[in-house]
């Protein structure tokens, strides 16, 4: 194999952290917009004023997509400097990309329940936005935690 051949497969590695993170950000808020969307028609409905805040809560799990391309863009540069770990670049990736793809996929179905709550309620947005926040603290963790693992 060629020098190109196996920088390019440990910067595979990069795409799978970056694409996967963001697969689960798509799917993180593809569970919390329609749940949003029917609080605010019902709002609507009742001429009740819409809660702004639900934006929060839809647009939560995008933040994995950053930490996927924070990762991304370490694997590319360990795969310029140590090309021959590509092996381990991939799955790097693979599963950090996973987890918090996971994270967030988790962080919107959890934030449509907390935009439903919301909206039935008017109360306890702060302890919802806590529990979005841990569920957030997984992917922190790989981030942080994979930093030290391709270094």
């Amino acid at each position: 194999m060629t020098g190109e051949s196996i920088m390019a497969l440990g910067k595979m590695g990069g795409a799978a952290a970056l694409g996967l993170s963001a697969l689960g950000s798509a799917l993180g808020v593809g569970a919390a917009g329609p749940a949003a969307i029917g609080v605010w028609k019902k709002c609507y409905a009742q001429n009740k004023t819409a809660p702004f805040m639900l934006l929060a809560f839809v647009g939560a799990p995008l933040s994995q997509t950053i930490y996927g391309m924070i990762v991304m863009n370490k694997i590319l540069a360990t795969a310029v400097t140590n090309p021959s770990h590509w092996v381990d670049l991939i799955g790097v990736g693979i599963f950090s990309g996973a987890a918090m793809g996971a994270s967030a996929w988790m962080q919107g179905i959890a934030g449509a329940a907390a935009t439903d709550a919301l909206g039935e309620t008017g109360k306890g947005a702060g302890n919802y936005l806590m529990a979005l926040g841990i569920i957030e603290t997984v992917a922190i963790f790989v981030l942080v935690f994979i930093g030290k693992a391709i270094a």
